[in-house]
């Protein structure tokens, strides 16, 4: 490896980084350093490249060229092993986590602890993975547990405890807080602090901006795969980076034009309950209303709408469209009396990775010529090609696998699938998730749109600014169970926080 004379307080260096994938300049000379000790964030729109980088920074990837260089040594990483060696650790947006492991095997996943014998030892690896926990705040999960029953926000923090015990000297963290509860976030964001304070470098990507501002101490800018500027965190304003990131003066307010409705519902669910997690659960949604259902991580929102769209069976409850009762035992059901539902786990529970961006818009709506049975790929290909173009979805092409897009351009191309259906009750679980400010503002725009059109939309999400800019009314969730409702005129986040937290 060549040796490169560095500042001393230089940990890394990127230089001229480019990297493409099939259709797709993702990077393009991409050069910025970091210091030992310091938070530097990465921001940027989906698709500015932020991914992609720290997927090269990991051995994740392999960039195209340029060069880089840690601890005055240029690296050539061939996998994230080679990283890891070198002191390189990064926790992913997207889990990597083993579901039918241990959290204590998944955190020690090619490192496990073994006696003179070569057999594990899982006493030590228990007592180890024991203080791991604690350093994240959740010593009261056993060790044990496999990962498949913890919730999204747990898995999220063994994913930390993971990288943590590594003990890197930069650690990557690609939106680590955007499945973590308030407390959750105050915990991780004490650890950052902590690391800093002990000499360890942390790259921090979020489109959080409060959470940019409140922690980093630089701030690099991408846009299109390209640098744009770094900036100390000091003397930047957030307007400043959101210009940075976009091109042109950014403005965030939005609001949605809230009107009352005095129509009869669309969708009406009565005492409604699963067989492990919801009870009781009551409430009316209106065609052109936007009702959202909110609440702590847990609460048991996610698990309204999936018993309503027949992803899990209900144990009791009656479920009326128009007055009519109905009958749903699966999604299929719940797709021909037209309800659509795009669901919160983008690549987990929504895409077809290895298939093409046509495929997973046409997916729910599969084009079949009449009398003959079989697909109108002509119709298809059109069809698809049209919700490119009015959702602005940024693809080569509808024949670009969907793995190759951004996040906020996937979950584009789900809400595309549902549109194609012209659904009359769309279910939207936490739809900006990882998503930048340009594209939520896009999708803040479609939901507007389609409530305008007729179509009653529940929205479920933990952000409370955008749950009062969006909703008409407000359903607030705790333990199974809704507890309060209030129209947006006297919502305030301290009194939904109220409901949700059960303090009444």
């Amino acid at each position: 490896m060549e040796v490169i004379k560095l500042n001393d307080n230089l940990l890394l260096n990127v230089k001229n980084i480019s990297k493409s994938f099939p259709g797709v300049k993702a990077l393009s000379q991409i050069s910025f350093s970091v210091e030992k000790g310091e938070i530097h964030a990465i921001v940027g729109e989906n698709g500015a490249g932020k991914s992609t980088l720290m997927n090269i920074l990991s051995g994740c990837y392999t960039p195209d060229e340029g060069a880089i260089i840690f601890e005055s040594k240029e690296l050539k990483l061939k996998n994230t092993h080679d990283a890891q060696v070198e002191g390189i650790a990064m926790i992913h947006q997207e889990l990597s986590l083993a579901p039918h492991l241990s959290i204590m095997e998944n955190i020690y996943i090619g490192r496990l602890e073994t006696n003179t014998f070569g057999y594990v030892n899982y006493k030590k690896m228990y007592a180890k993975c024991l203080e791991q926990l604690k350093v994240i705040g959740i010593e009261d999960i056993n060790p044990k547990t496999l990962v498949k029953d913890l919730s999204v926000s747990q898995m999220q923090m063994v994913e930390i405890a993971k990288a943590l015990s590594l003990q890197a000297k930069l650690l990557i963290m690609d939106e680590p807080t955007s499945s973590l509860t308030s407390s959750e976030t105050e915990i991780l964001i004490r650890i950052i602090n902590g690391l800093k304070a002990s000499g360890v470098s942390i790259l921090f990507i979020s489109h959080r901006m409060e959470e940019v501002f409140r922690i980093s101490d630089k701030i690099t800018i991408l846009r299109d795969g390209q640098y744009i500027k770094t900036l100390e965190r000091k003397d930047a304003g957030v307007k400043e980076v959101l210009s940075l990131m976009v091109g042109r003066e950014f403005d965030k307010a939005y609001n949605r034009e809230k009107s009352g409705f005095d129509t009869e519902p669309i969708l009406e669910v009565k005492g409604l309950a699963d067989r492990s997690r919801i009870r009781d659960i009551s409430f009316k949604v209106y065609p052109g209303e936007v009702l959202a259902i909110t609440g702590l991580v847990g609460a048991g929102r996610t698990e309204v709408i999936q018993s309503i769209f027949g992803v899990s069976p209900k144990k009791k409850g009656q479920i009326f469209i128009r007055g009519k009762e109905v009958h749903i035992n699966s999604p299929i059901d719940a797709i021909k009396l037209g309800i659509g539902l795009v669901p919160e786990g983008r690549k987990t529970q929504g895409l077809f990775l290895n298939m093409t961006v046509r495929e997973n818009i046409s997916m729910s709506n599969l084009q079949i010529q009449k009398h003959k049975q079989i697909m109108d790929t002509q119709q298809e290909h059109a069809n698809a090609n049209d919700y490119v173009g009015k959702l602005s979805i940024k693809t080569p092409g509808i024949e670009q696998k969907i793995k190759y897009l951004s996040g906020g351009n996937q979950q584009k191309a789900i809400i595309a699938r549902w549109l194609l259906n012209e659904p009359k009750i769309l279910f939207l679980d936490e739809p900006t998730h990882g998503v930048d400010i340009g594209a939520k503002s896009e999708i803040y725009e479609l939901i507007d749109k389609l409530s305008k059109s007729g179509v009653g939309i529940v929205l479920v999400s933990s952000e409370l600014p955008e749950v009062l800019m969006l909703a008409d009314r407000i359903l607030v969730m705790h333990d199974g169970q809704i507890k309060g409702e209030m129209s947006h005129s006297e919502a305030t986040q301290e009194k939904i926080m109220t409901y949700a937290a059960n303090q009444l």
